[in-house]
């Protein structure tokens, strides 16, 4: 028969481990989230709005665009330092350094040099951290201790007009990652342990959005924009599945990252508008049958958000918008610009939306169709921004052009 404190230490260590469970849920460990849909894990929203955040820590980490990743205490974070490009693991608490990794970074020329650091975010899964550089160098290390596992190199020199933006994603022992430039680049597949290649489909190279994973029949499959088209990938042996062009328009790019939600796909681009798809299983192959349209609203870097049968986010023309994602029909477009360029990250946030344009003010939207209903606008940098924030419970993790803030949410 157990005694009280038996029972006690058993409680205890329940405890514990659901509070450990509960903190991993809000982990996020690649581009736009755990499920790369911009949702945040737990979010509370205060009963009113403060009109400042409190700062806990600030350091300095290089320059760049990728977002960080959160892992358990850890945060991974991708920049340029110098004429290298280096990981960086935080103490997610203190912001103190515990490993660091760098190899000699590619220099950015043209237009592209105004934002010299990585774009692509790291991913975390598997006690491993891939980061792409911008140049398109790949490489997989050790989380625990930055030892380098293995560096790949597919396709040197060769990168879009703006360097290597895709950000690559960990999934079921698979790397899986989007190379090269215009006319010249592949999705690939390595074995995240050894560094292998598994697969390539190089029938189109990369633009500058990043890859999904959907479901459908039981086969699982890579779902992305391309240079020049929307296209499903097998994961286990990259063929492919289906694919619906869609090409250029003007001085536009295919820059934002595909929803997913069961079998439907949600993309956009900007001059071309904002579409839904359905992927159906039909016989030994796959077909992608439009559910609507909207040719007048699109984000040209913004990734959209999927809340509630609403879709949020940041025209090309730097204006916040909501389409009902059953129809495609305009909900609202609020007429501020937020920024010059139509830069902002996107974040379904449970009772809320949040928004961080370039002009570093974070933006809380009120998530209804009826009209643009804003809750808060609260600065958070001194610099431009363009990496998501990373938010657990009250803390709100901002990356700007040199540092990493820590904001607490009170």
């Amino acid at each position: 028969m157990q005694t009280k404190k038996e029972f006690t230490c058993i409680l205890t260590g329940i405890l514990i481990l659901f509070a450990a469970s509960n903190l991993y849920s809000q982990d996020w460990p690649q581009w736009r989230g755990a499920n790369r849909n911009g949702k945040v894990a737990g979010f509370i929203a205060p009963a009113a709005w403060p009109g400042e955040l409190a700062q806990q820590w600030k350091v300095t980490v290089g320059t760049g665009d990728a977002t960080p990743a959160l892992v358990g205490d850890r945060l991974y974070t991708f920049t340029r330092q110098g004429d290298n490009e280096v990981t960086l693991c935080l103490n997610a608490g203190t912001g103190e350094e515990i490993w660091k990794e760098e190899y000699p970074a590619q220099v950015v020329t043209g237009p592209a040099a105004l934002h010299p650091g990585p774009r692509s975010s790291p991913a975390v899964a598997e006690g491993k951290v891939v980061t792409v550089g911008v140049g398109g160098i790949l490489s997989c290390l050790d989380a625990a201790t930055g030892k380098l596992i293995w560096r790949k190199d597919p396709y040197p020199g060769v990168v879009p007009m703006f360097f290597t933006s895709s950000s690559p994603m960990i999934v079921d022992g698979l790397c899986i990652t989007h190379l090269g430039g215009v006319g010249n680049g592949a999705i690939l597949a390595f074995d995240l342990k050894t560094g292998s290649e598994k697969w390539r489909w190089a029938a189109e190279g990369p633009d500058y959005g990043s890859p999904v994973l959907m479901t459908v029949a039981g086969i699982k499959q890579i779902v992305t924009l391309t240079e020049k088209s929307v296209v499903g990938i097998a994961l286990a042996d990259g063929k492919l599945l289906w694919t619906l062009p869609f090409p250029l328009q003007q001085r536009a790019y295919n820059a934002t990252t595909p929803i997913v939600e069961g079998q439907t796909v949600i993309f956009a681009g900007a001059a071309r508008g904002t579409r839904a798809v359905k992927i159906e299983k039909q016989g030994d192959g796959f077909v992608a049958t439009e559910l609507w349209r909207n040719d007048q609203i699109a984000p040209q870097f913004a990734s959209p958000v999927l809340k509630d049968n609403l879709l949020f986010g940041s025209s090309n023309m730097s204006n916040l918008y909501c389409l009902d994602a059953r129809t495609g029909q305009t909900a609202w477009v609020d007429t501020m610009k937020l920024d010059r360029s139509g830069f902002a990250a996107v974040l379904d946030a449970g009772p809320v939306v949040l928004v961080l344009p370039s002009s570093q003010n974070l933006i809380v939207l009120k998530p209804v169709a009826t009209k643009y209903t804003e809750l808060a606008k609260i600065r958070v940098a001194e610099t431009p921004t363009y990496a998501h924030p990373v938010i657990r419970g009250n803390k709100i993790y901002i990356k700007d052009q040199e540092t990493i803030t820590l904001w607490i949410l009170k």
